[in-house]
C-alpha cells in the first residue's frame, strides 16, 4: 500500500435547526472528570448501494440529519465554559453548533487489514479542529466523513466526555443516523422511535448530594470516601515515591478476540469442570486481564496494584435517574491487592474480589465518589499499576447504520487514559468480546502471550 493520505474537501459548522433558547447547563462532578474528546470510526464496507450517490449527497444528508437532531441534543451545540468563581466546567447550550468536515483517499478498507487493530491512518479519519489555545472555544462535536478508494466510507466522530457518556452517546449517534435517512426511504425514519434525552443533571448535581454516607457501611470500608478514589490516591503517592515517569514512553494498541469457548475455560479453569459458573463474562475476563496485564509490566511484587471498572449508576441511585438521561452516570468501582497477592491468588478469589466491589456501588458510594472528585482535578499520569476497564459491550455502536447496514466495525482510537481497556462487541461474533489494551510498545508481545496462554 502507498503512503496513505487522507484530502479534506470541506469542512463547516452544523447549526441545529431549530435554535434553542440560550442557558447554561450546570454539570455534575462525573461530567468533569474528563472533558477531552472520545473518538470513535465506523467503516462501511463499499455496496453497490453506494455507486449512484456523490460523497457530497452523503456529506448533505449527514448534514441535515445532524441539524436536526442537535435540535433535540441541544448541548451537543453548546461549549464547556468554566465558573468564574470556582473555575469548575459548565456547559453553555447556545446553538454555536458542531463541526462536519468531508474528506477523499485512495486507500481502500481491504488494504487497512483487520479494522479491529488500531492503527495510525485512524488518526487521519477523525477531524480535529485546532484548539487555538481556547478550550472554550472548541466544539463538542466533530465528525469527518471519508470515501475510500474503494468505494467505502468511513464516518468518525468526536465527542466531548463532559456531554454524553458511553449509553448516551450510543443514543445521539444513533438518533443522528436516523434522522440523516441516508440509502433509505426517507419514510423510514419515522417508524423509529427515538429515545428523549433528559439533560438537566439533576440528582447528580453537588447541590443535591448530601454530604456524608449513611451510616450502615462505608464505601472504603473505613467511614469516609468512595473505595476508587482512595485507591487513586494511594496509587499516585507510591508512584510519586518511586520517581516513575512512564508518560514519556512509547504506546501502542492491540486488540484480541477472546470467543465463547476462550471464555468458557477461563471459567472452568476459575470454578471447575462441574462448579457452575456464578460469574459474567465480564468477571472473569477483567480478572484475567489484571493478572496477564500486571505480569506483562512486571511490576514489583511487594507494589499496590488496582483494577477499577466503570459501573453504569442509572439504576442505582434512589430514586434512579430517568429514562433517557443524557450525561455521565459511571463510578470506578476498585479492587486492590500487592501484585505479588494478585499473581498468587485463585482466579475465583479475584472474581469473587470484583462481584463485591460491583455490590458496593450504591447510592452512598455515588454520592462518596462525586464529593471525592470535588476538588482541584488534574490529568492523571499513566500508571502501570492501574488497569481500568470500560465495558461497551452493552453498547454495540457497529449496529448504527449511518449508511447502508451496518458498520463493518466501530473501532476507537487511543483513549485519553492510557491505563484504560475497552471490552467491545464483535460484529461477526455476538458470543466473542474483543479486548482493546493499551500498553508500553515493548510490552504488548509479553501481554498477548500471557492473556492468551491460558484460554488455549
Amino acid at each position: 500500500m502507498a503512503t496513505p493520505h487522507v484530502s479534506l474537501t470541506q469542512s463547516l459548522a452544523v447549526f441545529p435547526k431549530t435554535l434553542n433558547p440560550s442557558k447554561l447547563l450546570e454539570l455534575s462532578n462525573l461530567d468533569r472528570q474528563c472533558p477531552l474528546h472520545m473518538y470513535l470510526i465506523f467503516f462501511y464496507n463499499p455496496s453497490s448501494i453506494y455507486t449512484n450517490s456523490s460523497l457530497d449527497s452523503v456529506f448533505t444528508k449527514l448534514k441535515i440529519g445532524l441539524e436536526e437532531t442537535l435540535s433535540v441534543w441541544s448541548p451537543a451545540a453548546g461549549r464547556l465554559e468554566p465558573n468564574p468563581a470556582d473555575g469548575k466546567l459548565n456547559l453553555r447550550c447556545d446553538n454555536r453548533g458542531a463541526i462536519l468536515a468531508q474528506a477523499v483517499t485512495d486507500v481502500k478498507i481491504s488494504e487497512l487489514g483487520d479494522l479491529s487493530n488500531y492503527n495510525e491512518f485512524f488518526e487521519e479519519l477523525v477531524h480535529k479542529p485546532a484548539l487555538d489555545g481556547d478550550f472554550c472555544e472548541f466544539p463538542l462535536v466533530v465528525a469527518q466523513v471519508t470515501r475510500f478508494g474503494c468505494g467505502g466510507y468511513s464516518i468518525g466522530t468526536g465527542i466531548s466526555h463532559s456531554l454524553f457518556d458511553g449509553p448516551a452517546a450510543y443514543e445521539f449517534l444513533s438518533a443522528w443516523a436516523t434522522k440523516s435517512a441516508i440509502f433509505k426511504d426517507d419514510k423510514e425514519q419515522y417508524g423509529v422511535e427515538l429515545q428523549k434525552p433528559v439533560h438537566e443533571r439533576g440528582r447528580l448535581l453537588m447541590g443535591s448530594v448530601p454530604n456524608r454516607c449513611s451510616g450502615k457501611r462505608s464505601a472504603a470500608g473505613s467511614g469516609a470516601g468512595a473505595v476508587a478514589i482512595d485507591h487513586l490516591y494511594k496509587l499516585i503517592m507510591q508512584s510519586a515515591m518511586g520517581n516513575e515517569e512512564m508518560e514519556k514512553k512509547e504506546y501502542g494498541c492491540r486488540t484480541l478476540r477472546v470467543s465463547r469457548g476462550m471464555i468458557e475455560t477461563l471459567k472452568k479453569k476459575a470454578f471447575g469442570e462441574n462448579g457452575g459458573f456464578p460469574c459474567s463474562s465480564f468477571d472473569v475476563i477483567a480478572a484475567h486481564l489484571w493478572k496477564a496485564r500486571t505480569k506483562a509490566l512486571s511490576v514489583s511484587k511487594e507494589k499496590m496494584v488496582c483494577l477499577q471498572f466503570a459501573v453504569d449508576a442509572r439504576n442505582k441511585l434512589k430514586p434512579p435517574l430517568p429514562k433517557g438521561f443524557s450525561g455521565n452516570s459511571f463510578v470506578l468501582a476498585s479492587v486492590a491487592l500487592p501484585a505479588k497477592q494478585l499473581e498468587e491468588e485463585s482466579y475465583k478469589t479475584i472474581i469473587e474480589m470484583i462481584r463485591d466491589a460491583k455490590s458496593q456501588v450504591d447510592d452512598d458510594y455515588v454520592n462518596a465518589y462525586q464529593l471525592g472528585l470535588d476538588g482541584p482535578q488534574a490529568t492523571l499520569p499513566p500508571l502501570k499499576e492501574l488497569t481500568v476497564i470500560s465495558d461497551w459491550t452493552r453498547m454495540p455502536f457497529h449496529k448504527i447504520e449511518f449508511l447502508h447496514g451496518e458498520a463493518a466495525y466501530a473501532s476507537p482510537l487511543k483513549p485519553p487514559i492510557l491505563d484504560v481497556a475497552y471490552f467491545l462487541q464483535n460484529p461477526t461474533d455476538s458470543q466473542a468480546i474483543d479486548v482493546r489494551v493499551t500498553l508500553l510498545s515493548q510490552t504488548l508481545d509479553a501481554f498477548s502471550t500471557y492473556f492468551l496462554t491460558s484460554m488455549q
